[in-house]
């Protein structure tokens, strides 16, 4: 009899060391889990990595991306992802994910495309004279550090730098405010004093 009583509580020791082993293995997995999501949420936006090749670029944009950026192709109006996006946040580069444009300086221009009255930074664009149509004076922008075309620059925007910035949607991608940490873009949170930081759920 003390044989079958030392059997059973051999396997109930057994039992309860496998269950605290499964709960050890998953608060492990738990930890660690959110640990690399910290430190994703974390880890600034690297501005020194590389420019994607070519042959990388041709796999990795859209058709129409691709047409834009490298081929200075132009989107129609009314028809591109961003023109009415309404939504808080940054405007990127597509090829490098440089922080171009905020959407607190986007504004409606009623031409069916993004307009914005100024840059994040200037360095971060260029400007060269587009003599495409010479009947018409134009300033086309393009990226600094990946030489993508984005648009053209014309002086008739809003006070007090009547700049305006219109530029392709498929030149660039939006990060709504509350991704912002999560994507490297923490140092911008501060920009929108008045929105959520905190991604709602079920968010893009």
């Amino acid at each position: 009899m003390a044989t079958r009583i030392e059997h059973e509580y051999t396997s109930y020791i057994s039992v309860v060391l496998g269950i605290i082993a499964v709960f050890a293995v998953g608060g492990g997995a738990y930890y660690f889990s959110s640990m690399r999501a910290e430190n994703k949420k974390s880890a600034p936006y690297d501005y020194n990595k590389p420019v994607p090749t070519d042959a990388q670029l041709r796999s990795r944009l859209k058709e129409e991306q691709y047409k834009v950026t490298r081929q200075n192709g132009t989107e129609p109006a009314f028809q591109n992802e961003y023109y009415n996006n309404e939504r808080t946040g940054l405007y990127v580069d597509i090829i490098t994910g440089d922080p171009l444009f905020s959407s607190l300086d986007k504004f409606d221009a009623g031409n069916g495309r993004l307009n914005f009255s100024k840059p994040l930074a200037k360095d971060r664009i260029a400007q060269k004279k587009d003599l495409s149509h010479p009947e018409i004076e134009r300033v086309e922008i393009r990226t600094v550090r990946s030489d993508s075309h984005l648009g053209h620059l014309f002086h008739d925007g809003p006070p007090p730098g009547g700049e305006r910035y219109t530029v392709n949607s498929a030149a660039v991608k939006f990060i709504a405010v509350e991704k912002l940490a999560n994507d490297g873009y923490g140092e911008f949170v501060s920009l929108f004093p008045g929105a959520s930081a905190t991604p709602k759920s079920g968010t893009p």
